[in-house]
């Protein structure tokens, strides 16, 4: 077991854990989603604002989880 594959294991327990935890718990802004909607002044259930703040932010996150898709399920873009 290398180095690295006990970092990233560890990276994603304590993920795991913190968003459990944050999930349990009724305060705002305490999930990755949360956070993520407040940087992209996101209100769930309401259509966003469409000012050119809001699009490009929400593009990189877009293109972000989209390279993500592709690079884990297929080795693309390595």
């Amino acid at each position: 077991m290398s180095g690295w594959l006990i970092y990233w294991l560890l990276w994603g327990l304590m993920f795991a854990v913190g968003e459990g935890i944050a999930l349990k718990r009724t305060e705002k802004g305490d999930t990755l989603s949360e956070q993520i909607w407040a940087w992209l002044k996101v209100t769930p259930g309401k259509t966003p604002a469409s000012s050119a703040l809001f699009r490009f932010p929400s593009a990189v996150v877009g293109a972000t989880l989209i390279w993500l898709f592709f690079h884990f399920l297929f080795g693309w873009f390595a």
